[in-house]
Formats: C-alpha cells, structure tokens, sequence
C-alpha cells in the first residue's frame, strides 16, 4: 500500500499499479475521473472490527485522506511536480552538505532532477527558470565539492607515501 505525505503525518492509499485500469474505468469498475470511497476499498480495514474509538480515528482518517486528494486535484500538475523537483534539489544539497559528503547519492538526486527537467522542458510554467538555475548551481557544487575531496585524498596519499619512504630511508 502507498502513503500520501500530508502536513499531519503520511496517510495509506490504494495500492492499485498506475496505469493497470482501462481507459474509461478504475479496476473496481468506478468510472475514471471520480475518486473512489475509501471506506469500500478491498484492502480497508473492516470498520466493524474496530472498537468505536479506533473506528471513530480511522474514519476521521478516511475523511481527512479524500479531502486531501480533492485538494492535490485543484492544484496545477506543473506546480505539484515543481515541487516534487525541489523535493531532489533539496536532497542533493543535503548529501553534499553531509560531512564527509555523500557523492554517489547526491548525484543520483541531480541526476534526477536534471532527468525532469530535460523531460518536462517548457512544461513546468513560471518555476521552471529557477529549478534550471537550481539544477545549474547544485551541478556546480558537486564538482567543487568532489574536487576538494580528491585534492585532499591526493595530498593525504602523497603525504603517506612520503612517510612511508622517508622511514624505509631511515631504516637503512
């Protein structure tokens, strides 16, 4: 089952695979474009079992979940995406800001979102110069950051190679 992050912790969703369902129906036979009931999904729990104080939290649950999909559905998709983009800047820079930095994770996150941006080029409306500019500084941060790191391990290696042959010179 997915979760859906929500400003008051991350609330279960269905689990159906996107893109399994025809084109004009859900799998449970609803019409495409209509939300479905919670409450009726095959996973749910059985309401029925629940004491009336759990029933009463995973109702409100319920509830709080469809309004929340109602919301996400008002928003644009270009600005749900911007976000998620931001969401993957966000993590490269946490990897590089990690002492020692995390290169191989950071990149998988630039990477990423250079990947978004070349596919959703022009589609992303007013946020997409700034996430360009974003995706441009972070690449630029890495490279700063890996080059430090390799001169750093270059002197720390040329420094133990030349203790190692200064002490076989003294032992001589």
């Amino acid at each position: 089952m997915s979760t859906l992050w929500t400003p008051d912790g991350d609330i279960q969703v269905g689990d159906d695979p996107i893109g399994t369902s025809t084109p004009n129906q859900s799998d449970d036979g609803t019409p495409n474009g209509t939300l479905k009931d919670p409450l009726s999904e095959a996973n749910s729990i059985d309401l029925d079992d629940l004491s009336p104080e759990e029933r009463g939290r995973a109702e409100k649950a319920i509830s709080e979940l469809a309004k929340t999909r109602e919301k996400l559905l008002e928003i644009p998709a270009e600005t749900v995406v911007a976000n998620h983009a931001m969401g993957l800047y966000e993590l490269a820079a946490l990897h590089l800001a990690h002492q020692p930095p995390n290169f191989s994770e950071a990149k998988v996150a630039i990477d990423a979102l250079g990947a978004l941006l070349d596919g959703m080029a022009g589609r992303l409306g007013m946020p997409e110069p700034t996430l360009r500019e974003g995706l441009e500084q972070i690449r630029i941060a890495f490279v700063k950051l890996k080059q430090a790191s390799n001169e750093r391990t270059s002197k720390e290696q040329a420094s133990t190679s030349k203790e190692r042959t200064s002490g076989s010179e003294s032992a001589e």
